[in-house]
């Protein structure tokens, strides 16, 4: 969640701040290792109720968003409002008590996503990979802690999972803190080692400097254009695993599987869709073996010239997010570094990696000019950037897939771009209307 903050903010506009990103990242794990002892009950309630009542808010606020255009914004952020909602009653035992169904929660919560992490990691083989099965392997333990009431009650399983939470991320920040010194304005804050365990921003390039003024809201958008498995695949078969269809693959009528696509457009000269040279032979037999993300699996690829060219060979994306604020020399300068190798990975180097990596390139310090330690600050307490942190992570652990490019793209077009129509601004005009309505009736003679 830091790491992605600190991308939209960018490095120029906190690099000067380090030494207090430094002494936040000390303060942030000091906090949650006093939470963790509970070297406070009075430290420990505050902290809890006070992140509780923050997403019972922001639960609100998102189902206002829903109530006032449901088909516009789609379900998942009425999803997301009742996930928020539940989430904040039960850390507050509101209605009733639920320590042990806490504890349930958040114990189920870390051997599912432990496991999940320790399945990919030593089925993809990316690089590193065995760091990532360590993290998972600490959560699979913090999970059977959890369960069995140990080293902390139920009653303080939800403090003792905060606390550790802000331990990670404190050290995440200290370490950021210290790096970030060392970036300059024509460097990408990806290129930080945080960001690098995959290698997938090692591209050894120079971006242009930062700019010194806000991005420009461009009239030509930027478009993330997205395949999602099911829309592509050929006669889709009518039973549908929700997840797997949604985030890794769909089978068609004839038992091949489809991957889905995802590219990045920028009208009229940049185009960004990665294919391998050849099919890659998609059976279910052989795809196991093409989803390690092992050298032996690289194959040569190529770059598709147009999107009207490749709607037309095959079909139209069915899902799109457009961002009209970005940074185009930016977006081209890791484009003309990206394209000179056109390998292919099915899961290292496929054609979502290289769309994710494009408008991530193109979204940096979008949100750094002006009050940029405002910024980071609320982007922290901004739900959207958690949803967008938790699937960067999940393409981390995994890869990128055309459901997760989607998800995330949409995400952060929520905290770049929010909806200027606020609920706020309905409820005057709904408010002004009443009261013309009251002054009206009140002129009419008897």
């Amino acid at each position: 969640m830091v790491r992605l903050a600190m991308l939209l903010v960018g490095a120029r506009a906190l690099r000067r701040k380090w030494p207090l990103l430094g002494l936040l990242g000390m303060v942030w794990m000091t906090l949650g290792l006093a939470i963790m002892a509970d070297a406070s009950g009075g430290l420990s309630i505050v902290t809890v109720e006070a992140i509780a009542i923050l997403l019972l808010c922001e639960g609100f606020f998102a189902l206002a968003l829903f109530t006032l255009a449901p088909h516009r914004r789609g379900w998942t952020v009425l999803a997301k409002a009742l996930a928020l909602f539940v989430l904040g009653c039960m850390i507050l035992d509101f209605p009733v008590e639920v320590d042990i169904e806490n504890s349930l929660l958040f114990g189920l919560a870390f051997l599912i996503d432990g496991g999940a992490r320790i399945a990919t990691a030593s089925v993809v083989r990316f690089p590193k990979w065995q760091l990532v099965a360590a993290g998972g392997a600490i959560e699979l333990c913090l999970g059977g802690l959890t369960l069995v009431d140990w080293p902390v009650g139920y009653h303080r399983t939800v403090p003792f999972c905060i606390g550790v939470a802000l331990l990670l991320s404190g050290w995440t920040i200290l370490r950021l803190g210290l790096r970030l010194r060392q970036l300059t304005d024509d460097t990408p804050v990806v290129s930080l080692p945080v960001f690098e365990h995959r290698g997938w921003h090692d591209l050894g390039l120079a971006l242009p400097p930062a700019r010194p003024t806000a991005p420009a809201r461009h009239a030509t958008p930027l478009v993330v254009r997205v395949w999602t498995p099911v829309g592509s695949a050929a006669s889709p078969r009518s039973k549908h695993r929700l997840l797997i269809d949604r985030y890794i693959a769909a089978l068609d009528g004839k038992g091949m599987i489809s991957t889905g696509h995802a590219a990045l457009e920028l009208a009229p000269d940049v185009y960004i869709s990665h294919y391998p040279a050849l099919d890659l032979d998609h059976s279910p037999e052989d795809f196991v073996r093409l989803f390690r993300a092992t050298p032996d699996n690289n194959v040569k690829g190529h770059f598709q010239p147009s999107y009207a060219f490749e709607s037309a060979d095959w079909c139209p994306a069915d899902a799109a997010v457009e961002f009209h604020t970005y940074d185009a020399a930016r977006l081209r300068a890791h484009w003309e570094a990206y394209r000179v190798d056109d390998t292919y990975n099915l899961t290292n180097r496929n054609c979502s990696v290289t769309a994710a990596l494009a408008f991530e390139a193109a979204l940096e310090g979008t949100l750094g000019i002006g009050a940029a330690w405002g910024h980071f600050w609320r982007l922290l307490v901004n739900p959207d950037l958690w949803v967008a942190a938790l699937l960067r992570a999940r393409a981390e652990s995994m890869t990128w897939t055309p459901g997760l490019v989607l998800d995330y793209a949409r995400a952060l077009h929520a905290i770049i771009e929010p909806e200027r129509s606020s609920w706020l601004r309905r409820l005057r005009l709904t408010l002004r209307h009443l009261r013309y309505r009251h002054g009206g009736m009140a002129k009419r003679p008897a």
